[in-house]
């Protein structure tokens, strides 16, 4: 697939942070603004990845369904529980995005596995997500900079896993990345903020 925007973004340290930890809000918008591209103004994309037929893949519709709901200023989602992006169609949505948008900066918010100590972490880094990794499905790579969620194990069976997924946890978690996401947009769209430019315009793609 080709895209129009290449981005270089630099390489820093991931944030990793529990959803229940009180400085995850802050914490996550911050490691948002310190990749997102504050000069050019390039539309940012957000592609929440996941499906309403399986508990802990529904963290990526949940929080689309959240931030829809939010009237978020600057930033566009894509992925809700009654639109959802999933292994089916996401291919054909990111053609969609290229078309709709010019030059998007996207970010890929997706369900991950994990150890059992680091359920419940959210991390964001740059680089895209990988959607289906934990399933061992060949999806396409998305994102300029990703936002994952830990909400299980991994390691054995894991659509049985993901099946049997809290619920409560996942609301939780997606309630949270909203949460850091609306705070980060209100950020992003005070024209008086003055963040360090971290990036420039290059030929390195991060799809």
């Amino acid at each position: 697939m080709t895209h129009e925007a290449f981005f270089r973004i630099p390489k820093q340290k991931e944030i990793h942070i529990h959803h229940t930890d009180p400085l995850s809000t802050n914490s996550i918008a911050d490691g948002m603004l310190d990749l997102l591209p504050l000069s050019l103004r390039s539309p940012i994309v957000l592609v929440c990845i996941g499906t309403d037929r399986s508990t802990g893949d529904s963290l990526g519709p949940l929080t689309g369904s959240f931030l829809q709901e939010a009237n978020l200023t600057h930033f566009h989602v894509q992925g809700t529980l009654a639109e959802p992006i999933h292994a089916v169609n996401l291919e054909e949505k990111l053609e969609v995005i290229q078309t709709q948008f010019t030059n998007p900066f996207i970010i890929g918010i997706d369900a991950c596995l994990g150890r059992m100590k680091n359920i419940g972490m959210i991390k964001v880094g740059a680089g895209p997500v990988k959607p289906g990794a934990g399933v061992k499905k060949e999806l396409p790579h998305v994102g300029h900079m990703h936002m994952t969620g830990i909400v299980n194990v991994s390691g054995y069976m894991e659509f049985f896993v993901l099946q049997n997924t809290r619920l409560n946890l996942v609301m939780n978690m997606a309630k949270q990345l909203a949460s850091a996401i609306i705070h980060a947009d209100q950020i992003y769209a005070d024209h008086k903020v003055s963040l360090p430019h971290k990036w420039d315009v290059s030929e390195e793609n991060f799809l």
